[in-house]
């Protein structure tokens, strides 16, 4: 049925849509759905991947090594001189970092500089981002100090000295903490490129932006609380742990009696320096053609006046002390200590990618070029696997680097080798230069490069005006960073984060809609008054994906909301099915009880002596057999009745027959009453469902099954195709529920149920023709 459309002009707005009602089968026929082939066997799929030609074998190598597809085609025309300025200036920030983060991590600076080498040239070859910077940072380097510290505390390296006092053997600890951080990347790195090899880069995705910035915020903490000892000049007891930032912190403030004066002096000084030199940065960054290297300035400048005036000596200053010129000889890592790291080297290995990554995307996006997330996991574990065997510890991406190379021009990873060239001058030549340098002055770095991440505490407000469920995951994540160990943290903060998808799933919102007037558009009713039920159809929606965890929600929900009681429809139904039961076997029981009466009435009329007139007839005389008459007041019975008890009988169950139907109009009549006046339709609208499981294939059959019970016809719309081929799977259609259920689209169930109504009972104009 098409109604009439007034011709009249339209604005380019408006469209009208005329079509047939189109169920499932029906659309595969318009739509001519293809038929999909099977999929290759095992055994088809291993002779492809088998296969060798040239140009698969290219094919391989561009993608496990991308230097290769990119540098045989570097312009240097257009790259040499960004990259070349980027390079020289991320060096300079590679120095002075390296050996800061190199005390987070609780090692001797010079590793600080080994991991700000071999990893680069690594990721040089195999990474996919033009513009990370690859090296130290402050999170990995306090996850790796934890672990360090705890396994070789300065406790177990005491040796007695002069006049029988102890000391302790410094150079023995740092060798065996050596031993440990390079068995924990060694690990990572190979957790890594085992994930990336098998195509598990989507992992990251589990890190929401809230958990991720929350577990930095959290890490930042743990840092500046570990640089604090360096900045007053005490040393705090070591604690491990929950709850080990809080005792660290009660224990310096206990010592803060005791602070180092000059020690605290030389701090106070570099971080006032850095910090107004690098918000000068950030002022004028669009007018300097790169940013002023203060960190390298101030390393420099703090190391020649400690030489020269002998703060040493003379104040007693904490300085980096020797740093060996020249290169470690490759050794393989300790294996003895993997069952003591393997649990952090996991969680140091996801932190590291989901780092890495971030910026990674960030700047592909900005710049217009694809970052591989499997591939960037494969190169960070070659970096950090690859690394270990020359004594570098575990590393990521750095956002102040990053964005350095990224403002000064840096077009490509040519940045990251030109800055290794400059780290590898540093440690064979000039890193012997730095060994009077105050550890203050590093710890001063670290904390003003801290900022960034301190800043992430303006999410807490942001988060508060736009997703409460995101602010509660950012609070959860920070709180158990700061009360538990990182790497416990990090567990606690991904369980939690997994808990609020599932309680999203489980708390959907549910709805019925209604149709706005001369559309095909069905809204909520509880939000758009102008969308308006259909008498007779309830059509009900869920805001998400219908599976085992939430299908006994979404059925009372839809009974909620329908005001249907199918539970006690059902119940009720069946007691009356009880109680008719019951009042047929009492009906036969009467009838028989009769027949028996009667029976035993005809027996004893045989007996009684009949009057003679009543004899029998006399020859020639003959008796109306039909003539109609009673017994007597005395209980004669009238004989000529005797051959006719069946339709004695047959009138009783006439009577019973009407008592039954009487029965069954009184279950109707009760039916009507506890459902919604008029309601014969349900819709659901399953549009948002991705799949369906076997619970949920079961429940719908249910579905469908009950409802007709009480003559109530569902129907399904918004099948995407996977989830019409699951439900086929899972055996859900048959006779009582054929494809002939299924459509399109709300509108074509709605047409279709109208156009199977009498014309009385269209209480509603819904447009056959939809002008929108």
């Amino acid at each position: 049925m098409v109604m009439d459309i007034e011709k009249k002009e339209r604005s380019a707005e408006e469209y009208i849509v005329e079509r047939e009602v189109l169920n499932e089968l029906r659309l595969n026929e318009v739509a001519r759905k293809r038929t999909y082939f099977p999929k290759p066997t095992l055994g088809e799929q291993a002779k492809e991947f088998v296969r060798c030609s040239v140009p698969r074998v290219m094919n391989i190598l561009l993608k496990w090594i991308p230097v290769l597809g990119w540098l045989p085609h570097y312009s240097f025309r257009e790259y040499a001189v960004g990259d070349l300025v980027s390079g020289c200036s991320v060096s300079i920030m590679h120095l002075p970092q390296g050996m800061a983060y190199a005390l987070l991590a609780a090692l001797p600076p010079v590793y600080g500089l080994y991991s700000s080498l071999f990893p680069v040239l690594v990721y040089f070859i195999f990474g996919t981002s033009r513009h990370i910077s690859i090296g130290t940072f402050a999170v990995i380097s306090v996850m790796i100090g934890s672990v360090t510290e705890e396994l070789a505390p300065d406790s177990k390296f005491v040796i007695n000295g002069t006049n029988g006092s102890e000391i302790i053997d410094i150079g023995a600890r740092d060798a065996y903490r050596v031993q440990i951080a390079c068995s924990l990347t060694v690990l990572s790195g190979i957790f890594q490129i085992l994930l990336g090899v098998v195509r598990f880069g989507f992992v990251v995705t589990y890190l929401s932006e809230p958990l991720v910035r929350g577990y930095t915020t959290g890490s930042a903490c743990h840092v500046c609380v570990s640089q604090l000892k360096y900045l007053f000049g005490v040393r705090p007891a070591r604690f491990t742990g929950p709850l080990a930032l809080i005792y660290t912190l009660v224990d310096l403030c206990r010592l803060l009696l005791g602070t180092h004066v000059p020690e605290l002096l030389i701090s106070l000084v570099a971080l006032f320096i850095l910090s107004v030199v690098k918000e000068i940065n950030a002022y004028c960054r669009q007018k300097l053609p790169m940013p002023i290297p203060i960190e390298l300035i101030v390393v420099i400048l703090a190391t020649l006046i400690s030489h020269f005036v002998d703060l040493p000596g003379k104040y007693s200053i904490s300085v980096v002390g020797e740093i060996p010129s020249g290169l470690k000889v490759p050794r393989a890592p300790d294996a003895s200590v993997f069952s003591q790291v393997i649990g952090s080297a996991f969680a140091v290995a996801i932190v590291g990618f989901a780092i890495c990554i971030s910026l990674g995307k960030t700047f592909g996006l900005k710049h217009g070029y694809k970052v591989d997330s499997n591939q960037e996991l494969f190169a960070l574990g070659l970096s950090n696997t690859i690394g270990s065997f020359f004594q570098c510890y575990a590393v990521t991406s750095s956002l102040s680097r990053t964005l350095v190379q990224e403002t000064t021009g840096g077009k490509t990873q040519v940045a990251g080798m030109i800055s290794c060239v400059i780290v590898l001058i540093t440690i064979l030549k000039l890193g012997a230069l730095f060994e009077d340098l105050p550890k203050a002055v590093l710890s001063a770095i670290v904390l003003v490069n801290l900022k960034g991440m301190f800043k992430q505490f303006t999410d807490v407000p942001i988060l508060w005006r736009t997703n409460k469920v995101d602010l509660v995951v950012w609070l959860v994540t920070f709180t158990s960073t700061i009360l538990l160990n990182l790497d416990l943290g990090l567990a606690v903060s991904i369980a939690f984060a997994m808990l609020t998808v599932i309680f999203r799933t489980q708390l959907p919102r549910y709805a019925i809609l209604g149709n706005v007037p001369g559309t095909d558009i069905y809204l909520d009713t509880d939000l758009y008054q102008e969308a308006k039920e259909i008498p007779g159809i309830k059509i009900f929606r869920s805001s998400t994906t219908i599976y085992y965890a939430n299908v006994e929600l979404y059925l009372d929900a839809l009974q909620e909301k329908s005001g249907i009681d199918l539970g006690k429809l059902l119940t009720q139904k069946k007691k009356q099915e009880t109680k008719l039961k019951r009042e047929q076997d009492k009906e036969k029981k009467r009838l028989r009880k009769e027949e028996k009466k009667q029976k035993k009435e005809l027996a004893k009329a045989k007996k009684t002596e009949v009057s003679p007139e009543l004899k029998g007839p006399s020859e020639g005389e003959n008796i109306d057999l039909t003539e109609n008459w009673t017994s007597d007041l005395k209980g004669q019975v009238n004989l000529a009745y005797t051959h006719s008890m069946s339709d004695t009988d047959s009138g009783m169950v006439c009577q019973c027959d009407e008592s039954i139907n009487e029965e069954l109009q009184q279950i109707d009549e009760e039916k009507e009453i506890a459902i919604i006046p008029g309601t014969h339709s349900i819709i659901l609208d399953i549009s948002t469902t991705s799949f369906v499981d076997t619970v949920t294939v079961k429940s719908f059959k249910n579905i469908f099954r009950d409802f007709a019970e009480i003559d109530i016809v569902i129907y399904l719309t918004g099948c995407q195709t996977h989830v019409v081929e699951q439900l086929e799977a899972g055996g859900f259609f048959s006779d009582n529920v054929p494809k002939s259920r299924l459509f399109a689209t709300v509108h074509d169930a709605v047409l279709h149920i109208l156009q199977g109504l009498e014309p009385k009972d269209v209480v509603l104009d819904v447009c056959y023709t939809t002008q929108l």
